[in-house]
């Protein structure tokens, strides 16, 4: 088995798949992903921000109209129930300033802020624009996932997936991150695996970062016996 079909079968691909949101099927789609985006933008377990999405899903609390309807008190009230009590003020007034000027600017579509855009750094600023907290590192998750659906989604490489692939040897030892995703995207070409694509491939890869190669204790990593760090943290035991 290659490298890159151990990582995906092992650590999944895309985050908004794991949310059950399929990116492909529309705006709609869309908008439960920019959702999502903001909740794991914060300094924040990703499973905390997983868990505080569902709990708007269920109660349909998804769109520009239905986050504005809530009011700041009920926003609170949610992002509590999903365990984001450290930062429900703040996140509950940079959701409604955020969806209050989608509705301005871009009739509440983020596919219409797509189409304004006059490139992929332009998008980057429209979406940082929306409201005060929303940052590189939401608007590098939401677009990370959305490559080859939006055609100006080409944010940067995740630094974490950048470690990961230095790493397993799917890049070059290099610390230049143009040229790592170029380098990332000519080996996904050239060994893509069927089910899956490239976003699938960088999330896959957050993962390993995140949970591995940053953290030196823990459970022995899955992808230990390809790694190239000498020594590795987290390799197997043999």
């Amino acid at each position: 088995m290659s490298v890159i079909s151990l990582l995906l079968q092992t650590l999944g691909g895309r985050f908004a798949t794991e949310l059950g949101i399929d990116l492909k099927a529309g705006p709609k789609a869309r908008q439960k992903w920019w959702l999502a985006a903001i909740l794991f933008g914060a300094r924040i377990s990703g499973a905390l921000a997983a868990r505080t999405y569902q709990v708007f899903a269920s109660q349909g609390v998804i769109g520009p109209a239905a986050i504005r309807a809530q009011g700041w008190d009920r926003l609170v009230a949610l992002l509590d129930a999903g365990g984001y009590a450290r930062y429900d003020f703040k996140t509950a007034t940079k959701l409604l300033t955020a969806m209050e000027n989608l509705e301005q600017d871009y009739q509440g579509d983020l596919e219409q802020l797509h189409a304004a855009a006059q490139d992929a750094k332009d998008l980057e600023a429209r979406l940082m624009r929306l409201a005060p907290g929303i940052g590189s590192t939401t608007v590098e998750i939401f677009l990370r996932e959305l490559r080859g659906i939006w055609v100006k989604a080409e944010p940067r490489l995740s630094p974490l997936a950048g470690e990961a692939a230095r790493n397993l040897g799917l890049v070059p030892d290099t610390p230049a991150a143009k040229s790592a995703l170029e380098a990332l995207k000519k080996r996904w070409a050239a060994e893509s695996l069927a089910g899956y694509d490239f976003p699938d491939l960088e999330a896959a890869l957050v993962r390993l970062g995140r949970d591995y190669c940053r953290k030196p204790k823990g459970p022995p990593c899955p992808l230990a016996p390809y790694c190239r760090r000498s020594p590795c943290p987290r390799r197997l035991s043999t």
